[in-house]
């Protein structure tokens, strides 16, 4: 074998290692996002503060995200890959150190908001990083592993530690500092896949726009995909309330494996799109979230943790489903020219999902309780849910004819 011939063996081999530790970049990343769900219950006793303080200290996050979306979502195009990569990871570490000096609310809320930043910039930048470097068969699936494994593994790992290590609100987010060093050292050796433009172009906000004729079936996904990122919300936000307050367990390894679950539904059912087609699978993720939905409720009124886990399971599915096939019809849709700022649109109303509904729940239950805070949640996910599915599933031959046109 001639060495020219062992080098172009050796490609696949080396195309795989870089998109692996692509994926890795990419999972740390969005892991710290996650990381102080577990935790919060542990921040209220510390600090003294109400489960409505919990849910703006969360949404906080969502409002990183929205921001950097809107103002810096096509920066990794202009610089390249790498010099965003390098900086969603110095936010996403000095998230962390806010964590660790446990300085009280402000640093909270400076954590979370730094948390919000990286996680924008990770994105776009690691989301086309990923994808760029996967091997053709899984490019379709490729970041949307590594985006919710990263948010699975977060609470998992902050459950796992501060239930079972010293340390619980500092163990953590020392552990995801030593994953970001090495997450770092992989960005470093990355190739860039992209050249950026010669002369660079004026770094300006990118915006967001819904051309006329992407209207009619962006109002539905958008609201698909609120109430799915709504769920989300809630899980990574109030979940562990309920587990405490409600359901009487205090394990936040429990809590965190609960979220996980969320997470892993969702990517399950991300994968299933396919299967049905996104006119079909649009309809069907409001189901899943109806039904997941009803059976959160019944958790609560029953005191049920079984219900609960299967609650996140099928919800999790439902919004995995909503959520990638409600992209595809809207991406579909799109001009060319204005997809980007389409796309950013219905990401900023699904971070709107995470943020506003669950802050709803946080005030509710200042008079009503959490528990009761949480049906009433819940019963609001589910009219919401089917009102949505009923119209998608009205209109999906339409719109799968819609969409084998324009694809």
């Amino acid at each position: 074998m001639t060495e020219d011939s062992t080098a172009h063996d050796d490609r696949p081999r080396r195309a795989l290692v870089w998109y692996a530790a692509a994926t890795f970049v990419f999972a740390v990343g969005m892991a710290g996002t996650t990381l102080p769900t577990p935790l919060y219950g542990l921040y209220r006793q510390e600090l003294g503060f109400g489960e409505l303080m919990v849910t703006v200290v969360f949404a906080v996050y969502a409002v990183g995200v929205i921001v950097v979306l809107l103002v810096a979502g096509d920066f990794s195009d202009k610089l390249g890959r790498r010099p965003v990569l390098f900086v969603a990871l110095a936010l996403s570490a000095a998230s962390a150190g806010c964590f660790l000096l446990e300085g009280g609310l402000p640093l909270l809320f400076a954590g979370r908001l730094l948390s919000g930043f990286a996680a924008g910039l990770f994105s776009g930048a690691a989301t086309a990083t990923v994808l760029e470097l996967a091997p053709s068969g899984s490019r379709g699936f490729a970041a949307t592993a590594a985006n919710m494994g990263g948010l699975g593994c977060g609470p998992l790992l902050a459950g796992l530690l501060a239930q079972y290590a010293p340390r619980p609100l500092a163990l953590p987010f020392a552990a995801h500092l030593a994953l970001l060093a090495v997450a770092s050292v992989l960005t470093w050796a990355l190739p860039e896949t992209v050249r950026p433009p010669s002369p660079r172009p004026a770094l300006r906000p990118r915006g967001m726009e819904v051309p006329r004729q992407v209207r009619p079936v962006f109002l539905p996904a958008g609201l698909a995909c609120f109430t799915g990122f709504a769920v989300f919300g809630l899980f990574t936000a109030v979940s562990p309330g309920f587990m405490s307050g409600t359901l009487h367990i205090a394990n936040l390894a429990a809590s965190g494996a609960v979220v996980f679950s969320v997470f892993c539904a969702s990517l399950l059912g991300q994968s299933l799109t396919g299967r049905f087609g996104a006119a079909v699978a649009l309809p069907l993720g409001c189901l899943g979230l109806v039904l997941g939905m009803a059976q959160v409720g019944l958790s609560l009124l029953v005191s049920s943790l079984a219900l609960l886990v299967t609650g996140a399971l099928t919800g999790g599915i439902g919004q995995g489903l909503a959520f990638r096939s409600a992209m595809a019809v809207v991406s579909a849709r799109a001009p060319e020219e204005h997809r980007g700022g389409t796309i950013s649109a219905l990401f900023v109303v699904a971070y709107l999902g995470i943020s506003l509904p669950v802050v709803g729940v946080g005030a509710l239950s200042t008079g009503l309780g959490l528990r009761n805070a949480g049906l009433v949640f819940s019963g609001c996910v589910v009219l919401l849910a089917s009102g949505v599915g009923a119209q998608l599933w009205r209109t999906r031959k339409a719109e799968a004819a819609a969409l084998a046109t324009t694809g």
